[in-house]
């Protein structure tokens, strides 16, 4: 029976007098200007009729992020209709005193969350000295064909001549020989102030060809490059006369952009003997050439990249040098200012920008690329096409996406008790590609191609062109995504509340290391953030071999501690009482949250329940669910779901971990599988935060956030003094961020193509829906499709993805994102419309699948002959005829090499590496969002030494640099960032007088293994800060520094 212990009284067993720890500083008081304090509180569908609903001021007086200047559209007022969705709006740490004043115009939604990061770290103790970083690239196994492909292998050239220059694809890492190495770094600490608005989204990567340069067989020109958007031209100067082949040769590109395009004519050169006629277009009344499996045998006019082989192979030229310019290969290339992207023109889908540029979209009937992506732009009729292109059909789903702040807020449409007008074959919602006939009495649906009857209250009579004369004034009709009020019809209970429940961490080593204090300081600032409202209920517990709840009703003087002492059959006492409304408790939360720390400062207990805390916090929120969110230390060693440490037992035995060195990333039993099936039954999402230095089987832990649709946030090796300010602000952003409770989803595709599988963190009981406790923006879904039938050439195949959902206001509602996209019978379009972005982000997620099943050398080869075999088709049916050694590259996936290569070289393919460290990897990768996927394996770094010279440049963010040596010089430091981590490098000779205005150090000697970075009193160190948070926006995360 649990025994009544008040708070700060001494535990049974324990000593009474209990000294303070010199890691730990009661009377420390975090600084309010932190990087989460200028977090925008982005609330989904948050009811105007809320307290504190209307427009907030940003923190610190601080500009949009965007400012409205002229090219930029701005959001236009809502249309009439029924229903607007509330635009996401910020809400200051603390609640403000006096009305909310507004400091945007009332037509523009505000963005991404951004703010300077603390200035004063919390000290809780020290950081150990983290592991020396090694630069391990994986090898390239021999290439062979994946089963499932079609495509015979392509054999390996022979290795360059001794002195050649290595492989294209092949850059040395300037972060192992440099005497300075990586540094280990603490969180950025700037003072509060305005910071410059800048761009909220990453750079773009337009894959912009390189510079055209003509073949052996012709004179040498001065080579041109045209922007893709449009812009001038850029010509270099011409070289001079060189007896071999040049490097790269480019063939115009096969596709016009259709009439009125955003990016203007593609002005691509000819080479000579070749025509100028554009390519014939899908539906077109040109006669087509013959063509295999609907191919063409060659297409001269074919835009590719082309690349010589060495000298000495067989096929290269007879004279001249083999090296290749490493300035020409193919790199990532930024924009320079946002890309204005309409979704749909002359009733026809436009290609998507790359998902790591600036964008800005405009749904005009297909939705916005943040919420749906397509690997191939234009669907394949058959599945004999697709097979023989080698490439994967899949959508990549996130339809909670933030968008761009100039974007309009998603409409809501709301029909009253009839509901939502849905197809009665295959329940499609009503989309803007439905079409109607008979005088809008009837119309046809789009998925399933079945005659429904227009409801009588529905009808409105076609216009001259067929479409109804009140299209676009009903956004479900003319827009892309939509969202829905759910009827009751969509609802088994009543919408759930909102409730958070924070379980934590107290065993010895949680309170040594600062965790269980970092922890609760970063809980009580939080508090503040939660969603305002009756309907919002919060509880706590802790946990170490026993479970302590704690009841926090308001009759009573001071919190109750309740001990459960039985962790194989656990319960949970006075469930009414252990769970309130934040509005009753919020002073006897924050009095406990902060005597937390106090009372285990003297517990001996090692030993961690994890498993048996979780089912309690379960059993506590069983009938209503919400959100769990789990701070954890320690390897679980006692109770329900106890572990042992199998990374030391892998260790000792070499022979049997060599072998089966992947089941370590395999859960150890299915103890916490099936718990988590069970919590996901009860719509309960739970998040785990790893404060760690140890070793905690991750791949065990993560069974539960992945089943749950949760999350795993892992600080290895967890110090209290630099982590702390991350714990803090990722913690916010979880809470905060636009997210809903207890959805269903599911993707609907036209006749021809059905879903073949999904891939996330999700729990899926029933084939065609999945189950998500918990759905965030963040969250990214991947969907595999299959042909079941023939598709017709010039038609268009629609998808659509529906997700029913709660918002955090207890709304239930039911978000509609429609993609419709053409139909091709020709290979060579495939590979003209393929998304760079979507399909590497699927080589990502697949290969995260593959590696807690297979040794990573077969994983590795897996990866490499997808790309061989895409490449090898191209070259096959699509390509001139050229020499047998040069690398030809279709100009749309001319990248997907040297990703496929950093891919290789990542944390979760390479030899070398900690397994906790490879489970999360994959537990990341798992549910990771489109524009991030290229930059985790390929990151950007940034030259920081020379900042003073962006005089006049309204980017804040310097320009990215090469990941090769060639471009890292000995006297810079630079910046290496990929979205959760950062690596400041320092090259041996660095100028004194830079290093002490950016770090306030003479020499590189002086540099510490840990510090906490600072901004100074001078320009330099300023922008150095200000490129900080400016990629701490942009990533919507708190980097740690490595």
């Amino acid at each position: 029976m649990a025994a009544p212990v008040p708070p700060g009284a001494p535990r049974p067993g324990s000593n009474a007098q209990q000294t303070t720890p010199p890691n730990f500083n009661p009377n420390y008081q975090p600084n309010p200007n932190s990087l989460a304090d200028n977090t925008q509180n982005l609330n989904l569908n948050r009811p105007l009729s809320m307290p504190n609903s209307g427009p907030r001021p940003f923190p610190f007086g601080q500009q949009r992020p965007f400012p409205q200047s002229a090219g930029f559209p701005v959001a236009s007022q809502p249309m009439a209709r029924p229903g607007l969705l509330p635009a996401m709006l910020g809400r200051p740490a603390v609640p403000p005193t006096g009305p909310p004043q507004s400091a945007l115009p009332a037509n523009a939604p505000p963005g991404r969350p951004f703010g300077p990061p603390v200035s004063q770290a919390s000290p809780f103790g020290s950081r150990p000295p983290p592991a020396s970083l090694s630069s391990t690239g994986g090898s390239v196994p021999p290439s062979t064909a994946l089963p499932s492909s079609d495509v015979p292998g392509v054999g390996v050239a022979p290795p360059p001549p001794t002195g050649a220059r290595p492989g294209p694809f092949v850059s040395s890492s300037p972060f192992t020989s440099a005497p300075g190495g990586p540094l280990s770094n603490g969180p950025s600490a700037i003072g509060s102030g305005a910071l410059p608005s800048a761009a909220r989204f990453p750079p773009a990567s337009v894959s912009q060809p390189p510079p055209t340069m003509m073949s052996a067989r012709a004179p040498a020109q001065a080579p041109t490059m045209h922007s893709v958007l449009g812009s001038s031209a850029a010509t270099s100067q011409p070289a001079p006369p060189m007896p071999s082949a040049s490097p790269f040769s480019a063939v115009p590109q096969a596709r016009p952009p259709p009439p009125g395009s955003l990016y203007g004519p593609q002005t691509w050169p000819v080479q000579p003997q070749q025509g100028a006629q554009p390519p014939v277009i899908p539906g077109s009344a040109q006669a087509q050439p013959p063509r295999m499996f609907g191919m063409p045998h060659q297409l001269p006019n074919q835009a590719m990249t082309t690349i010589p082989p060495a000298m000495g192979q067989p096929g290269a030229p007879l004279s001249g040098p083999s090296k290749i310019d490493p300035n020409q290969i193919p790199r990532p290339i930024p924009s320079s200012s946002p890309t204005v992207y309409e979704t749909r023109q002359g009733n026809s889908a436009n290609p998507p920008p790359p998902a790591t540029s600036d964008y800005i979209v405009r749904d005009t009937g297909n939705c916005s690329p943040r919420y749906m992506r397509c690997t191939i732009n234009q669907i394949p009729c058959t599945a004999d096409l697709l097979t023989t292109s080698a490439m994967q059909l899949s959508l990549l789903v996130q339809p909670l996406a933030l968008p761009h702040p100039s974007e309009e807020p998603t409409q809501v449409v709301d029909f009253g008790e009839s509901g939502p007008v849905r197809c009665s074959r295959c329940k499609g919602y009503i989309n803007p590609s439905m079409k109607f006939i008979d005088q809008g009495r009837k119309f046809i649906c789009n998925l399933c191609g079945f005659t429904d009857d227009t409801p009588r209250d529905y009808h409105c009579n076609l216009g001259p062109d067929g479409r109804r004369r009140d299209a676009d004034e009903r956004p479900e009709l003319c827009r892309g995504t939509v969202e829905f009020v759910a009827t009751k019809e969509y609802m088994v209970r009543d919408p759930m509340p909102a409730l958070y429940f924070f379980l934590i961490d107290v065993s010895m080593n949680a309170v040594q290391t600062g965790a269980t204090a970092a922890a609760c300081s970063a809980i009580n600032q939080v508090i503040s953030d939660l969603p305002e409202g009756p309907q919002t209920l919060v509880g706590i517990a802790t946990f170490d071999s026993t479970i302590h709840f704690y009841n926090l009703k308001r009759a009573l003087q001071q919190p109750l501690m309740l001990i459960v002492p039985d962790i194989q059959d656990v319960y949970t006492p006075l469930q009414t009482d252990v769970i309130v409304q934040l509005s009753e408790c919020r002073q006897h939360l924050e009095l406990l949250l902060e005597s937390i720390p106090t009372m285990f400062q003297s517990s001996k207990t090692a030993e961690s329940c994890f498993g048996a805390a979780v089912k309690a916090a379960f059993l506590a929120m069983k009938s209503t669910g919400g959100k769990l969110l789990v701070f954890q230390s320690v390897l679980p060693s006692a109770g329900i779901g106890a572990l042992s440490s199998r990374e030391a037992e892998g260790r000792t035995n070499i022979s049997a971990g060599e072998k089966e060195a992947h089941k370590l990333l395999q859960p150890a039993d299915k103890i916490l599988k099936t718990m988590a099936i069970e919590i996901a039954e009860y719509q309960v999402c739970v998040d785990v935060f790893i404060t760690s230095q140890t070793y905690v089987d991750i791949a065990s832990i993560s069974v539960i956030p992945r089943t749950t649709g949760g999350q795993v946030y892992y600080y290895y090796p967890f110090s209290a003094v630099s982590d702390s300010a991350k714990l803090y602000n990722d913690l916010r952003w979880n809470i905060t961020r636009p997210q809903g409770f207890e959805a269903v989803m599911r993707v609907r595709c036209s006749q021809g193509i059905q879903v073949q599988d999904y891939s996330g963190n999700f729990c899926k009981r029933i084939p065609t829906d999945i189950d998500l406790p918990g759905i965030d923006c963040d969250k990214c879904i991947l969907v595999t499709l299959k042909h079941d039938d023939k598709l017709q050439d010039g038609s268009e195949c629609a998808f659509q993805c529906a997700l029913l959902y709660t918002t955090v206001y207890g709304q239930r509602r039911i978000r509609v994102t429609n993609l419709s996209l053409p139909c091709t019978n020709m290979l060579s379009n495939l590979f003209r419309s393929a998304d760079l972005d979507t399909q590497f982000a699927c080589f990502l997620k697949q290969a995260a699948i593959e590696i807690p099943t297979s040794p990573l050398v077969q994983v590795r080869e897996q990866v490499t002959n997808l790309c061989i075999n895409i490449l090898l088709s191209y070259r096959k049916f699509c390509a001139t005829v050229s020499s047998s050694g040069q690398l030809i590259l279709p100009e749309a996936l001319k990248l997907l090499p040297l990703y496929n290569l950093a891919l290789i070289k990542s944390t979760g393919l390479w030899n070398d590496g900690r397994i906790d460290d490879r489970s999360f990897w994959i537990n990341s990768v798992s549910s990771l969002s489109t524009p991030l996927a290229v930059p985790l394996v390929y990151p950007r770094m940034f030259a920081t030494h020379n900042l003073d010279s962006k005089e006049g440049d309204e980017s804040v963010l310097p320009p990215t640099i090469p990941l090769s040596s060639e471009h890292v010089s000995d006297d810079g430091i630079y910046f290496l960032e990929n979205g959760e981590d950062a690596l400041i490098y320092f090259g041996s000779s660095v100028d004194s007088s830079i290093l002490q205005q950016l770090f306030g150090f003479a020499s590189v000697d002086e540099v510490p293994t840990q510090f906490v970075m600072q901004q100074y009193d001078n320009p330099l160190s300023k922008k150095f800060n200000d490129v900080v948070n400016v990629i701490r926006r942009q990533r919507c995360s708190y980097l740690r520094y490595d």
